[in-house]
Formats: C-alpha cells, structure tokens, sequence
C-alpha cells in the first residue's frame, strides 16, 4: 500500500492535521557546542508530516509511548543546555519511521507497536517504504554523521536521550533509568554508577531493553562502529511529566556526564 491508500492519510480534516507539520526530518540545537557528549533524540516527536492523517489511528494514540518518547525531548534540550552539547532532535513520529531502527527491520515502520494496530502502516509497497526512508530517516541520520565527521580529532561519546513505560505488557518496570550499551560496557557501568550516586536508586544495565544490531541504529552505527563510547539513557516516562521533573532529572543527568567526562577525554580516537 502506498502513502495515499488508506483512509487515515487521505484528505485530513482539522483534527488530523493537529499532528501534521511540513517542518524539518531533523532539529539541530547547539551544533557548535563544545562538550564531547554529541545528543540524540531519536523519538522526539509525534508530529507526522503533511499527507498522512493520523496513519489511521485516533488522536488519543499519539499520547502514548507508541508515537513518541514522552518527556524525552525537553530533557534533551534542556541537557543540552546544561553541558553545551550538540544535540539532533528526531522531526516526527517513530510511527512514520523509527530512526533508531535499522530500515528494512521488522520494528522501523511497525504495522503493530505495543499491540496497537497502525491501519497506515499496513502493507505498504517498496516505494512508500522507499521515500520514508529517503526523506525521514536517511536525512536525521546524514546530519548526525557528518557532525561526527566534522569533529575531526575532538574526543566525542555519542548518547541517545530516550524515556520507557513504566509497566510493559503487564509487567511493572522497577528501575527510574537505565542505562544501554553493546560495546562501550566500561562507560555504560560507568555512567550508571554516577546516576545511581545522584538518584539513590539502582539504574537498569540493558534494561528495559538491550541494545542489538538487528534493533538498534544509533549505538551500533554512529558509536560502536566510529569507535566512540555510545550509550541510550533511559529514563522512566512517568518521571518526566512535568517541568519540575524535567528540569531535576536534566541537573541529575548533567552532573552524571560531568562525573564522567574525563573517561571520554582519554577515549581513543577513532
């Protein structure tokens, strides 16, 4: 099925163009800035762009964790601000496409997301597959990477700033934050030790979920593969729901990046 072909992305009334914009695939903020963390934010948004409706689905869906990561993109920017680091924000909703998947993986433009049916994902053509990754996906990533290829000699850790339910599929999640890495294990321990420091709670290693070359894009290819130290952060969606929370958890982060900073500065460079 193409973009037009189901009755969610056709001619979208008031309600459905609420979540539609015709903005940017990717929002840079502070690209000069001079910390050696560079930040991501790959599910930001829940905004799709002009022509998809609502990919069929109401309008109380995007207020669940299946279009966005709740919370996520205030704490990326104001931690950006914090430790004046580059930071890439995600355009639109991972239910157009998931910049934090490999393309072609089962889960980059999910038909089902968290038992939810996405009637506008259903059965899509290889052209329709083609574009979302030509205009959304490649773009967010081409920018992250030739910031990365711009920072020449600089020592440069690269972290995805993410929020998760706090129960899945029935089973409550215990942990505030977690902390998701694949190779860079030393800095990963490292940095959920100092969160934990400041929290007074134990922080998930691979927890709520693992990071996984058939799942996962960010780690594995603008860290893992750069030689970078490359790691998500986690945090628990219900923790970030206001501008208080937003504002603490930012200064809780901040301060645990800072603790670590000098593991980055003795990193090797790629």
């Amino acid at each position: 099925m193409g973009r037009g072909e189901d009755a969610g992305a056709a001619a979208p009334g008031a309600e459905e163009a609420e979540f539609e914009q015709s903005g940017p695939p990717v929002v840079v903020v502070n690209a000069e800035g001079r910390s050696p963390f560079v930040l991501l934010c790959e599910h930001a948004s829940r905004l799709l762009p002009a022509g998809y409706g609502r990919l069929g689905l109401p309008a109380a869906e995007f207020d669940r964790h299946i279009a966005w990561d709740i919370g996520a993109a205030e704490v990326a920017t104001r931690l950006a601000c914090l430790v004046d680091a580059p930071l890439f924000l995600a355009g639109y909703s991972r239910l157009l496409i998931d910049l934090n998947r490999p393309p072609g993986s089962r889960t980059s433009i999910p038909e089902i997301s968290e038992a939810t049916v996405i009637p506008g994902n259903a059965s899509l053509d290889g052209a329709e597959r083609r574009r979302r990754r030509e205009l959304w996906f490649e773009p967010f990533h081409r920018a992250v990477a030739a910031h990365l290829d711009g920072r020449g000699s600089r020592r440069t850790a690269v972290l995805g700033i993410h929020s998760f339910t706090p129960v899945f599929a029935g089973v409550a999640r215990p942990w505030q934050a977690g902390v998701l890495f694949r190779e860079s294990a030393a800095f990963a321990e490292a940095l959920a030790q100092a969160l934990e420091v400041r929290l007074g709670s134990p922080v998930g290693r691979n927890e709520p979920y693992r990071v996984a070359l058939d799942h996962d894009y960010t780690v594995p290819v603008h860290g893992d593969a750069r030689g970078f130290p490359a790691t998500l952060i986690e945090i628990r969606q219900d923790l970030v729901c206001d501008v208080f929370a937003i504002e603490r958890w930012s200064r809780i982060v901040a301060a645990s990046l800072r603790a670590i900073e000098h593991l980055v500065e003795s990193s090797p460079t790629p």
